[in-house]
């Protein structure tokens, strides 16, 4: 996933996962099949693939109603049978519980972030409460958790292997932490408060969603001046899009993106800058109530649990552990970068002040303008530059080969395989002896029913069912690039190509999993873990041996030239401080929205005091990105979205031992598809990773590849 803009929400999916305790299971064999229900899972579709052409918005209602109902019989069944607790008959049952719910939550979620509307968003607002009934249900059932409480106690007895522990010691965390041992009125309030916290996220994303779809401007040639015609094409073909004459920009990444970097309107960057950092700020979709209301509900749950924060009840379950540990990263981090983001600015500004003839404080409307000029004189290079060598349907041959050449895998679309928009795509994944992995759906381009960003989730997880039968996954990666103009193809900029590379090494981690238990399958890890495998791919963009494979002009056929290749490298480590220090400041809003020990009065001065620390640029009076922050609002990264950064230090690490073998060493390959790609959440992370590099991480790696250290 990719920071802030690409939010992977495949995240917050996962989230409800376990909420739910609904884990992509085989069916129960009392399941009726009901041929009028899309969601019976008796699938003539390739590899049982969701036939998204039969199902109706009429259908998510009955089938989430009817799948809350087949999981409670089956939590019944394990509650009220004679037998004494074992793992078997209680852990291993609960978690192959809810696969109907799980089938039906898993399309609908995912095509109410990538194939929304008002009606989608109306039965979201109407089974989220349901939903978090059922899942208190679940979790506050005292006979199901004495069941489970008497395995755990007993598990020194159990001669269980290591994923069956973790399962077990994951099963009874996730009950102690979701109220299980609450009692009284303790148990009703967090019940209350539960409930509350869904619907206010929910609303929460769909206000940020309708806040961007709701600007637009629209422009004269003139007001395009600066802008490539790459730009231009994208603004006109828009503005066709949408009935209107001329030319127009919106909020989508492409749009916005390119016209702050290019455009020398001052006045109309300020213009788009303010819209963007102003989405959700009063009016008809205002988030302002909300997300402190959001705040104070956490804070409250987690004073059911005696502890003193949120980000102290969340963080017991990450590798950082503890709010200290969270603090100790971006501190060091902090102290190690900004002195050097605060000489990039300077030196940013003064080349402004140098090209204008005049003084000029640079203001963040201005960064991307000058930052791309400065960088086209230093280093000869610019995104229009590249543009012609990442032609989309090449990248996918680039990315995918990737894949090839590191763990032999095929991919071959199969258009025999519904999707559920036109310009999906759907790939059989194949290992290198031919054996069936998964299917991959990609969903490459902005429209007004997709939310903003990028993101992986799944229609389907990995797991081995009774009787041992590898059942493979369904994931789809979700993203907003260039659009096709009536001139050219899908032309990518370097960020869309390693956002690619970013969403798909998340595809990765879930098609390659190999494990028996859906909850601890692909992506269900700690959350600073989780984006590791993406963050890895990315470090394959400035690798010549890489690009050279697939990076060829869409006109000429020629290969990307080795002078381009090293002006990229050159320029990788380009505003690398000021990059990080960004990433730092997201992440210091998200620790101090979830430290509060009392309700936040006023937002805009908290968000303001929380940043100072991280602020390099000039304060935008009524710019404000926690009204926006879909990461921790409504997707899962409440406390954690420092795992980005933590996530970072460990892909630069894994990757030096790649540097040292070889970026495409067999051996090395096969040791990180082994140890992290396949096992899940199966061990502890960090385990996992030092069984793959021979011990812990440092951020030497990281500081070396940003420059920092020499």
């Amino acid at each position: 996933m990719r920071p802030l803009y690409n939010n992977v929400n495949h995240i917050s999916l996962f989230t409800m996962k376990k909420i739910l305790v609904s884990l992509f299971l085989s069916l129960f064999t009392f399941m009726v099949v009901d041929a009028a229900d899309p969601f019976n899972g008796k699938y003539s579709t390739p590899y049982g693939t969701i036939p998204f052409d039969k199902i109706k918005l009429s259908d998510y209602e009955p089938a989430f109603k009817k799948g809350i109902r087949m999981q409670e019989q089956e939590i019944n069944a394990i509650v009220n049978q004679r037998s004494m607790p074992t793992f078997e008959n209680t852990i291993e049952a609960l978690d192959r519980s809810g696969s109907y719910l799980s089938r039906v939550a898993n399309v609908f979620f995912a095509l109410l972030s990538a194939e929304s509307n008002d009606e989608m968003m109306a039965i979201s607002q109407r089974v989220q409460p349901l939903l978090s009934e059922h899942s208190n249900n679940i979790s506050l059932n005292e006979k199901l958790f004495e069941r489970i409480k008497y395995v755990y106690d007993n598990r020194d007895k159990l001669d269980l292997n290591t994923e069956q522990q973790t399962l077990l010691k994951e099963t009874y965390d996730s009950f102690a932490r979701n109220g299980a041992n609450l009692k009284g009125a303790d148990r009703e309030r967090y019940r209350e408060l539960t409930a509350e916290l869904s619907n206010l996220t929910l609303t929460f994303g769909q206000n940020v969603l309708r806040a961007t779809n709701a600007f637009s401007m629209q422009l004269s040639l003139d007001d395009l001046e600066g802008l490539p015609q790459s730009a231009i094409d994208a603004a006109a073909a828009l503005a066709k899009s949408k009935g209107v004459e001329g030319y127009m920009v919106n909020l989508s990444y492409p749009s916005y993106s390119a016209f702050m970097k290019y455009s020398t309107r001052r006045d109309l960057r300020e213009k788009l800058y303010r819209a963007y950092n102003e989405r959700s700020i009063g009016g008809e979709f205002d988030n302002m109530q909300i997300l402190a209301r959001i705040a104070e509900v956490r804070l409250e749950i987690a004073k059911l649990f005696d502890c003193q924060t949120y980000a102290e009840y969340k963080l017991q379950h990450t590798m950082a552990g503890t709010t200290d540990g969270v603090y100790d990263l971006l501190n060091r981090l902090l102290e190690a970068y900004k002195p050097v983001a605060l000489q990039e600015v300077k030196e940013l500004e003064g080349f402004a002040i140098g090209k204008e003839g005049k003084d000029i404080e640079l203001m963040p409307w201005d960064f991307s303008f000058y930052s791309e000029q400065l960088k086209h004189i230093k280093y000869d290079l610019n995104d229009e530059m590249l543009r012609p060598y990442f032609e989309l349907n090449n990248v996918i041959e680039g990315v995918f080969g990737l894949a090839t050449r590191l763990y032999g895998l095929t991919f071959t679309e199969n258009k025999k395989i519904p999707v559920y928009h036109p310009e999906v795509q759907a790939f059989e994944v194949k290992d290198v002896d031919g054996k069936y992995v998964g299917v991959i759906y990609t969903d490459f381009f902005p429209r007004d029913g997709k939310r903003q960003g990028a993101w992986m989730t799944e229609f389907k997880g990995q797991w081995r069912e009774e009787n041992g039968k590898d059942s493979r996954p369904h994931v789809t990666i979700v993203m907003n690039f260039t659009r096709p103009t009536e001139n050219a193809p899908s032309l990518l900029t370097y960020d869309e190509v390693e956002t690619f590379l970013h969403e798909f090494g998340h595809a990765l981690h879930g098609l390659l999993s190999e494990v028996t238990y859906p909850s601890l399958a692909g992506t269900n890890v700690y959350r600073d873990f989780v984006e590791l495998p993406s963050q890895f791919n990315e470090n394959f963009l400035t690798e010549k041996s890489f690009l050279d494979g697939f990076a060829k002009h869409y006109q000429t056929g020629e290969v990307i030239p080795d002078s381009l290749i090293q002006k990229i490298v050159k320029s990788s480590q380009y505003h690398a401080a000021y990059a990080c220090v960004r990433q730092l400041s997201f992440g210091m809003l998200d620790m101090a929205w979830h430290t509060i020990t009392a309700p936040v009065a006023d937002p805009a001065a908290f968000e303001i005091e929380a940043l100072a620390s991280t602020q390099v640029v000039p304060v935008v009076e009524g710019a404000l990105l926690s009204p926006q922050f879909s990461h921790i609002f409504s997707g899962g990264y409440a406390a954690g979205y420092y795992g980005y950064k933590w996530a970072e230090v460990l892909d630069a690490d894994a990757f030096s031992v790649f540097k040292a073998h070889g970026v495409f060493d067999p051996a090395t390959a096969a040791s990180f598809r082994d140890n992290i790609l396949k096992r899940g959440g199966t061990e502890n992370p960090m385990v996992l990773y030092k069984r793959f590099r021979g011990g812990e991480p440092t951020i030497e790696a990281l500081m070396r590849r940003d420059g920092i250290i020499k």
